[in-house]
C-alpha cells in the first residue's frame, strides 16, 4: 500500500511546536499511530490517558484497532496527540470552586459520573454541567475567588469508592484535603447581605428560561463543546426528580442538594409566601447553628435496614385501611369553591356545597342530602395543577386547583375550615394530580407531611423564644425582596419565632425538612424555556417542564394554560431540520412547538432525562443504564 505523511501535534511539545510528520499507511490502526508519535518524540512518560484529537471533524479517535482507512482519515487530516483527563475548575452549589481532572473524552454524563465518584456524591445521573453566564470584561478583577486543587486525586475506578472516615481516602491524606471535603459536606456561613443583592435574580420565567439554554449536551464530550482546559463550568442538580436520598450515605450529595434549593430561594427563583420565606430563614439559621457541632454521621447499616423495613410495614398496614372508609372522612361539607374567576377581581365569594373525593375525582352537591343523587359536577383532578393558598396566622386553608380541559384550563378554589380538614384534601388532591386514589399507601405520609409543616408555622402565644439576638445575621437569610420590606429589628422576631418550631431539629432532620419544603412549592423543579409555533397561536409563549408533565404558559401573564403528563404520553419526536419538538398524547393530542431560548437537545434531552428517572428503583440503585439514558436523550447522536 502506499506510503502517506500524516501531520500529528502533541500537546506536550506546546502549542508553538511544528506538527510531527509521520510515514503511515491506509491499513495502519490508531493504536500504531500513537505509538509512531511517542517514539518520534523522544519523551519517556506514562502515555495511557493520551489519544487524538480529530480537529476538523472534531472528534475523538477512541478506538486504537480501527484503521486510518476505517476512520476516513486522509493526509490533509490535523490530528492532535492529548489528554484525555485535563484540569477543569467546577463551581459547586454552595459557591466552593475546585479544580480538578475531569475527562475531556467521554460524553458528558459519563464525566459528571467521574466527578461524582470522585467526591462521593450518588446518582449522578440528576446532576449535569451548565456553562457560567458571559461575562463583561472588567478593568480589574478585585477579589480573585479562592480555588481548590484537588488535581492530584487519582482517576476512580471501578463502581465502589474506597472509604477513609466516612470520605474517599484520598481526601484523609492530608488536613488541606480533608478541609475540602468539609467544604463539600458541610453548610458554609451565610455570605453578607451586599453579596448576595450583587448576585443576578431572574424576574420572570423568560429570565429563567435564558438560564436553561446554558447546560452541555450529556451525549457529547467537553472537547466536542468547545471546553478548554481550566475552563469554568458549574455542577448542578438538573433533573428534580432525587432518588434514594440517604444521609448516612449522601453527606456531599445532601448538602449541596440543599445549598441548591436555599440559593433558589434567596435569589427568587422559586416563589414563596411570606410565611414560608420565615420558615425557610429559621431553617438557615438553625442549620448554620447546628453545622458547627454536628455532622451527617453515618449511623450503623443493620439498624437502618431495620427502621426502613419497619416504615415500610407500617405503611403498608395504613394502606389496608378500605377504600370506602377513606372516601367516609372525605365527605366533608364545609369545603367552598370558586371557579372561574376574572383575573382582575380580587374578593372571592365562596359558595358552600357538600363534596365527595372518590378515585381520583371530585364530585359536589347542593347538600349532604342530595349526595346519593347525580352531582351537580364532576372534576377529575388526574394532570392537574395543585397549589397552596395558605395562611396559618390568618386561619386561611385554600387549595387552588387548575384542572384541564379541551378549551384550556378551569381554575377551582377549595376552602377548608381547619388544618386537619386542608391537610388530608391537599393530599388527596395531590396524589389525584399524579393519578393515585386515597387507597394509595402514601396518602398517610403525605397526610403528615402537610401537618407537620403547617404546624411549623404556627406561632406559640407568650413563648419565650421570641427574643433579640444581635447575631443572627437577617438580611443574609431571606430574599432582596424581604431585605427591601423589613428592616433587620423587624425580621429578627419574626425569624426567631419560627425557629421554635425547628430547634430541636438535628442536622440531618433540618436539611431534609428545608429540602421537603422546598419540593412542596407549586413552582418546585420547573425548568423553563420560550417556544413558538404552537398550533394556532403565533406569538411566543413559555414551556415549563418538570419530572412528571409538560406546562403551557401565557409569557404575558405568566399563568399555566395547559398541562400534559407523561404518563399519558405515546411518543415524541424532533425534526432536527426545522429544530422542531412533536409530541402525541393518549385521546388523539398532538402538540408541536419550536425552542427560542435554548437548542431544541436540551428540551428533548430534558424529557427524556426524566422519563429515564422514572425507571430507576431501589433494587438496581447502584447500577446505572448508560445506554438507556443516551437512548432516550442523545436524538440522532445517541451512541
Amino acid at each position: 500500500m502506499a506510503v502517506w505523511d500524516l501531520s500529528v501535534s502533541v500537546e506536550e511539545l506546546g502549542a508553538e511546536a511544528p506538527p510531527l510528520k509521520i510515514s503511515v499507511t491506509s491499513d495502519l490502526h490508531i493504536g500504531g499511530v500513537i505509538l509512531k508519535v511517542v517514539e518520534k518524540t523522544q519523551i519517556s512518560k506514562d502515555w495511557s490517558d493520551h489519544a487524538l484529537w480529530w480537529e476538523q471533524k472534531q472528534q475523538w479517535l477512541l478506538k486504537p484497532a480501527w484503521t486510518l482507512d476505517k476512520c476516513g482519515i486522509h493526509a490533509d487530516a490535523r490530528l492532535c496527540l492529548t489528554p484525555q483527563h485535563k484540569p477543569l475548575q467546577l463551581i459547586m452549589p454552595n459557591g466552593v470552586t475546585l479544580r480538578l481532572r475531569a475527562c475531556f473524552s467521554s460524553p458528558v454524563f459519563r464525566t459528571v459520573m467521574g466527578i461524582c465518584k470522585l467526591l462521593n456524591m450518588r446518582h449522578p445521573e440528576e446532576l449535569s454541567l451548565l456553562r457560567p453566564a458571559e461575562e463583561k470584561k472588567k478593568k480589574k478583577q478585585k477579589d480573585e475567588e479562592e480555588v481548590f486543587d484537588i488535581t492530584s486525586a487519582p482517576l476512580p475506578t471501578g463502581s465502589i469508592v474506597k472509604l477513609a472516615n466516612g470520605m474517599p481516602a484520598f481526601f484523609t491524606e492530608s488536613p488541606q484535603m480533608e478541609n475540602v471535603y468539609k467544604m463539600l459536606s458541610v453548610s458554609q456561613p451565610a455570605l453578607p447581605p451586599e453579596t448576595i443583592a450583587k448576585m443576578y435574580r431572574p424576574t420572570s420565567k423568560v429570565d429563567k428560561a435564558q438560564v436553561n439554554s446554558r447546560w452541555l449536551d450529556s451525549s457529547r464530550s467537553l472537547l466536542q463543546q468547545g471546553l478548554k482546559e481550566n475552563d469554568k463550568l458549574f455542577l448542578r442538580f438538573k433533573y428534580y426528580s432525587f432518588h434514594d436520598l440517604t444521609p448516612q450515605f449522601d453527606a456531599v450529595r445532601l448538602t449541596q442538594l440543599y445549598e441548591q434549593a436555599k440559593w433558589a430561594i434567596l435569589l427568587e427563583e422559586i416563589e414563596c409566601t411570606e410565611e414560608e420565606m420565615m420558615l425557610f430563614a429559621a431553617l438557615q439559621y438553625h442549620i448554620g447553628k447546628v453545622s458547627t457541632t454536628e455532622q451527617l454521621v453515618a449511623s450503623c447499616p443493620a439498624m437502618d435496614d431495620l427502621d426502613s423495613a419497619l416504615q415500610c410495614l407500617e405503611v403498608k398496614m395504613e394502606a389496608e385501611t378500605s377504600a370506602d372508609d377513606m372516601l367516609v372522612c372525605m365527605n366533608i361539607h364545609t369545603v367552598c369553591f370558586l371557579i372561574n374567576l376574572p383575573k382582575k377581581q380580587t374578593l372571592k365569594k365562596y359558595k358552600q356545597f357538600w363534596f365527595t373525593f372518590k378515585d381520583t375525582s371530585i364530585s359536589y352537591y347542593k347538600s349532604k342530602e342530595e349526595s346519593c343523587k347525580e352531582p351537580i359536577q364532576q372534576m377529575n383532578l388526574k394532570g392537574c395543577e395543585v397549589a397552596p393558598d395558605v395562611s396559618v396566622a390568618g386561619q386561611k386553608f385554600c387549595i387552588r386547583l387548575l384542572i384541564p380541559e379541551p378549551e384550556g384550563m378551569n381554575e377551582v378554589y377549595l376552602r377548608c375550615d381547619n388544618e386537619q380538614q386542608y391537610s388530608k384534601w391537599m393530599a388527596a388532591c395531590r396524589l389525584a394530580s399524579k393519578g393515585k386514589t386515597l387507597a394509595d399507601a402514601s396518602f398517610s405520609s403525605e397526610v403528615q407531611s402537610i401537618q407537620s409543616f403547617l404546624a411549623m408555622q404556627r406561632t406559640t402565644p407568650g413563648s419565650k423564644a421570641v427574643q433579640s439576638d444581635d447575631s443572627i445575621n437577617t438580611h443574609s437569610l431571606v430574599s432582596p425582596r424581604y431585605q427591601k420590606k423589613y428592616k433587620p429589628k423587624q425580621l429578627t422576631p419574626r425569624i426567631l419565632e419560627a425557629y421554635q418550631n425547628v430547634a430541636q431539629l438535628s442536622l440531618t432532620d433540618a436539611l431534609l425538612k428545608f429540602l421537603q419544603i422546598w419540593q412542596a412549592l407549586p413552582d418546585f423543579g420547573i425548568s423553563y424555556f420560550v417556544v413558538s409555533r404552537f398550533k394556532g397561536c403565533r406569538k411566543d409563549e413559555v414551556m415549563g417542564i418538570a419530572n412528571n408533565r409538560l406546562i403551557r404558559i401565557d409569557m404575558n401573564v405568566e399563568e399555566v394554560v395547559k398541562t400534559w403528563r407523561y404518563n399519558t404520553m405515546r411518543q415524541w419526536n424532533v425534526n432536527w431540520d426545522i429544530k422542531q419538538v412533536a409530541i402525541e398524547f393518549n385521546g388523539n393530542v398532538n402538540i408541536a412547538f419550536s425552542c427560542v431560548t435554548a437548542d431544541c437537545k436540551i428540551v428533548h434531552e430534558y424529557i427524556g432525562g426524566y422519563i429515564f428517572m422514572s425507571t430507576r428503583n431501589r433494587e438496581q440503585n447502584d447500577t446505572l443504564n448508560e445506554e438507556l439514558f443516551h437512548k432516550l436523550t442523545g436524538g440522532h447522536d445517541a451512541i
